[in-house]
């Protein structure tokens, strides 16, 4: 159905495809895979008609049922795009903060798809939204509807994402890292949905990610990229099983497992000698009606209920649970960005940062990369003046930040437009680590990341812990990424912290119905 055939992209003078060549079959599940910058994303944009108007299609074509919709050396023909896009190929993209318009209400951005597409009548197409949004696991599909982005959680606008794609049935659906946001619950119940719809319509899906799992697990046969080429193509079982190149082969290796745990601290330990760096006493945590909210009348809405706990010099304590059960709200309200609290918080350290979720919405896209990791460095020298630093010495930090979350110096000079998702995810993480913080809240710190980055990261938090006794709280839905990490776990549902205890009691003797749920799914 789909022929990619020695596509090459260039942005100016610098090529990030080279002569890729991948064909798709009808029903077929092939999977992209390769680390941040490798030319996955551009490829699939490139396919969609999506890339920028900055990019050159320098050689080769693209075919969809033997009909050319790109040729080297040829303009764009966005009429024959616009007939094939939502009706026949879609997309679910990497970021849906980025993709979704915040000034309009989800289920109506949604319900457009179908508006462009179909003859069905207003109610039939807000029926057929809410019964989209209940197959992708959101609950309270009309609440949903009625919400804008902001609204809702990440994994919940990543759900959104995949209801826009899948509503009309096309027969390609482009997948670039689909599952990123989503728990492991959630994100096995997406993967199943997408697997279910590809049996039964036959369609074909291009899967791009770096969750070498998923790619293992729902994929017929898988391309590897690097650098901007193909260099190893073959059957998933071949990849995984029978790597031929050096590179499958380390890709594979860095993928995280509960059999390569790397933290080497003694949280529980230490828990019994220190003093803690922040203590929690039952907090709640509110969002108050306001406007064109999601929740309806006066009252308020209740994100998080009696959390009480504590964390210590140098431990990583993990919190784990689905989206939207309140664990950024709770990491919010604990670093003072939501105020709506009962409960107290108290904190024993000096500048406490965070890592957010999305990189790309936290980090001004106005400003290079070098300026953003100044910025931290500038607001600490004028709150006291004996943290102050000169010019130079700001700027030999920042590159040497950059060089310790895996990037070059040549990254300096650029904006975060300019990097991939998984690059701008680790200067998100150099930016709240430069300073030298007591107290580091990790909200999904390395979902976005390639394994061996992810590695790299994980390994260099454990690194700046051990070295400057750096508590940490961890948020992730990828519960080996915890396992790997913390010293000790929380499991969160529904507002409420309803486990807590060292990781290995937590993997070996869970409680609670739920924790064994979440064990045995991730």
């Amino acid at each position: 159905m789909i022929k990619i055939e020695d596509l090459t992209v260039a942005f100016g003078r610098r090529e990030v495809v080279k002569h890729v060549s991948l064909d798709l079959r009808d029903g077929e599940i092939l999977g992209v895979v390769g680390e941040s910058g490798s030319g996955k994303s551009v490829t699939a944009l490139t396919l969609m008609g999506l890339v920028s108007d900055s990019a050159q299609m320098t050689t080769g074509r693209i075919l969809f049922d033997q009909v050319v919709l790109r040729e080297a050396g040829k303009p764009l023909d966005r009429a024959l795009y616009r007939s094939y896009q939502g009706a026949r190929m879609s997309m679910v993209f990497q970021e849906p903060q980025t993709s979704l318009n915040p000034t309009k209400r989800v289920g109506g951005q949604v319900e457009e798809t179908l508006r462009l597409h179909g003859t069905l009548t207003k109610e039939e197409r807000k029926r057929k939204v809410l019964e989209t949004f209940e197959s992708v696991g959101l609950k309270d599909p009309e609440r949903v509807y009625a919400s804008y982005p902001h609204q809702l959680s990440g994994g919940m606008r990543q759900r959104v994402m995949i209801a826009m794609a899948i509503i009309l049935h096309p027969r390609l659906i482009v997948a670039d890292e689909p599952t990123t946001a989503l728990d492991v619950t959630v994100q096995n119940q997406i993967m199943g949905l997408l697997r279910e719809i590809n049996q039964k319509q036959n369609n074909a899906m291009l899967f791009i990610t770096h969750d070498l799992n998923l790619a293992r697990r729902i994929c017929h046969r898988v391309a590897v990229m690097k650098d901007g080429q193909v260099v190893e193509l073959g059957t998933a079982e071949e990849i995984f099983e029978r790597p031929r190149k050096e590179y499958t082969r380390m890709l594979v290796e860095a993928v995280p497992s509960r059999m390569k745990r790397v933290s080497g601290s003694d949280g529980g330990g230490r828990a019994l000698k220190s003093s803690p760096v922040l203590e929690v006493r039952n907090l709640s945590v509110y969002y108050q009606d306001g406007g064109n909210s999601l929740f309806s009348g006066t009252k308020k809405h209740r994100a998080v209920e009696g959390a009480d706990f504590a964390v210590y010099p140098g431990e990583s304590l993990g919190l784990v649970g689905e989206s939207g059960c309140g664990k950024t709200s709770l990491s919010k309200a604990i670093l003072g960005m939501n105020r709506r609290i009962e409960g107290e918080i108290i904190h024993h350290s000096l500048r406490p940062q965070m890592v957010f979720q999305d990189p790309y919405s936290s980090l001004n896209p106005a400003k290079t990369i070098g300026w953003l990791l100044q910025e931290p460095l500038r607001a600490a020298g004028a709150l006291d003046h004996s943290l102050a630093m000169t010019k130079g010495d700001m700027e030999a930090a920042a590159y040497d930040m950059l060089r310790r979350v895996g990037m070059g110096e040549e990254y300096f000079s650029r904006r975060p437009s300019e990097l991939s998702g998984g690059q701008r995810q680790r200067v998100s993480i150099a930016q709240a680590l430069i300073a030298g913080p007591g107290f580091l809240v990790a909200d999904e710190p390395v979902s976005a990341l390639d394994v061996t980055i992810q590695a790299q990261i994980m390994e260099l938090m454990q690194s700046l812990q051990r070295e400057m006794n750096l508590a940490c709280l961890f948020i992730s839905h990828d519960i080996n990424v915890v396992y790997k990490m913390c010293d000790r776990i929380m499991i969160m549902k529904d507002g409420r912290i309803i486990e807590t205890g060292e990781t290995e009691e937590i993997f070996d003797n869970p409680k609670e119905e739920y924790t064994k749920l979440l064990l045995k799914e991730g």
